[in-house]
């Protein structure tokens, strides 16, 4: 059986034909992965230098992610093929949830800097679980139904 074509679903907020939404996810999924290492050697070391750079982790990885998950759901709904798409919803769905646990982590260490135990580190967890799932969503509508992938047939 020969391969189908891939009809593409181009992005609505794209520069040069780069959509942004992919690559805004970088920053927000690195910042709350390593919040969870930064969440570990805080435990390990007591020392407050790590509750203070898992408090800007947080910061960081939630506002960079509300950044992307806007420019996400402006294709979401401005684009019927993506909006069509109950993958999309899940996926923004669950960015949501996400983006709340990493907003009210930081609101948490924000509030109280080094009493991290249990609800911070717990949190921390939960979110790391959250964007794998999300991105792995994430994956397969840009690798599996080419969301926002513009190929060039030249």
């Amino acid at each position: 059986m020969a391969d189908q074509p891939i009809r593409t679903i181009n992005s609505r907020i794209a520069i040069f034909g780069h959509p942004m939404h992919p690559t805004l996810v970088h920053f927000p999924v690195a910042c709350l992965l390593l919040l969870v290492g930064s969440d570990a050697a805080y435990l390990y070391t007591g020392d407050v230098f790590w509750a203070q750079a898992g408090l800007w982790l947080a910061g960081v990885g939630a506002l960079s992610g509300w950044i992307a998950s806007t420019v996400g759901l402006i294709d979401l709904v401005t684009i019927h093929r993506i909006r069509r798409k109950l993958l999309g919803w899940c996926h923004a769905i669950m960015a949501v949830m996400m983006l709340s646990l990493a907003s009210l982590n930081w609101l948490w260490r924000f509030l109280e800097a080094t009493d991290l135990l249990p609800w911070a580190i717990a949190l921390s967890l939960l979110t790391a679980v959250l964007v794998g799932l999300t991105g792995a969503l994430g994956g397969t509508l840009v690798y599996e139904k080419a969301v926002g992938v513009e190929i060039d047939d030249k």
